[in-house]
């Protein structure tokens, strides 16, 4: 069973800064990517940011590029979103999602999600 855990949401006003970390635990054979993902009140969740563990490749949505960084660390199957000059648009729950092989047997890697995290940006 893989689990991911996200930590490091709260409250901070515009202009402010919030780290966001996910660790996977359980049954791990390989971590092909991993990415944050967000959900406002009544919209879609979308992309923010992801990187593979392969090259360190990362790709951003174009609202918070320039201001959000997102990192990992291969040997504690942890990813990282560093979060700065946040707006207020950026209010929603934030969301790891890990593609992880279980097993060396697993034909593939499946995709999981954390249970989310509440990130609050008062203007």
């Amino acid at each position: 069973q893989v689990q991911l855990v996200e930590s490091g949401g709260g409250l901070v006003q515009a202009g402010g800064s919030l780290r966001l970390s996910c660790a996977a635990s359980g049954s791990i054979f390989s971590i092909n990517a991993m990415g944050w993902y967000r959900q406002a009140p009544g919209k879609q969740r979308e992309l923010v940011a992801g990187i593979t563990t392969s090259d360190d490749s990362a790709n951003y949505a174009d609202s918070v590029k320039g201001r959000f960084t997102i990192s990992r660390d291969n040997a504690k199957n942890t990813v990282y979103l560093q979060m700065n000059s946040l707006k207020p648009e950026d209010t929603a729950v934030y969301y790891c999602n890990a593609a992880i092989r279980s097993s060396r047997q697993a034909p593939f890697h499946y995709p999981y999600w954390g249970q989310g995290t509440q990130v609050t940006v008062s203007s």
